[in-house]
């Protein structure tokens, strides 16, 4: 059998609901939630600058790596939620000064290494049977577009995709695509 390489979205809310409260808990969930709902890959969730949220219109602007599209991407209320609440306790860390929306408790960005071991700890303390890592929170982002029945092409801008065929596994494999056909 092939390593499952998405979470469901129950498997990403036991995450994030096992992420413990304590100093990290609000910078942790935001950026769990983050790269959950807009597919994000590490370097572009680590990637984000203070500059590209914007609040006021509850916007987002993702710069998509590997030569993809640079998008604007919708703030969800929860997720608003959580920013708010990691942008109160920012401040606090070392070098808030910097450009980067999330910091590392030592200063500065947070590392690719830190965000992997953050990950596949919260994956063992929500018991999730698998090795969860920040990857599979983007095809979570893909494969749950598709179950709510996204056209494909739009699934693709929304990730960033150059090629479609990146983007086609999701909607492949998507049992309710077939929901209407009767025999």
């Amino acid at each position: 059998m092939k390593k499952r390489k998405y979470l469901s979205h129950i498997e990403i809310e036991k995450m994030i609901s096992a992420i413990p409260d304590g100093p990290n808990g609000w910078r942790d969930r935001c950026m769990l939630l983050m790269c959950f709902i807009h597919g994000l890959r590490v370097s572009e969730l680590r990637g984000l600058r203070l500059e590209d949220i914007d609040l006021t219109t509850n916007r987002l602007h993702v710069s998509r790596l590997k030569n993809g599209f640079s998008v604007q991407h919708p703030i969800q209320i929860r997720e608003r939620s959580a920013l708010n609440k990691w942008l109160a306790q920012r401040p606090r860390y070392l070098e808030s000064d910097s450009p980067w929306l999330f910091l590392s408790r030592h200063g500065g960005q947070i590392s690719r290494q830190q965000l992997y071991r953050l990950i596949k700890a919260y994956g063992e303390l929500a018991g999730i049977s698998v090795r969860v890592h920040p990857h599979m929170l983007r095809h979570s982002c893909g494969y749950a577009l598709a179950d709510r029945g996204v056209d494909t092409r739009l699934i693709q801008d929304y990730l960033g995709h150059r090629n479609i065929q990146n983007t086609v596994i999701y909607t492949a494999s998507n049992v309710e695509r077939f929901r209407a056909i009767y025999l």
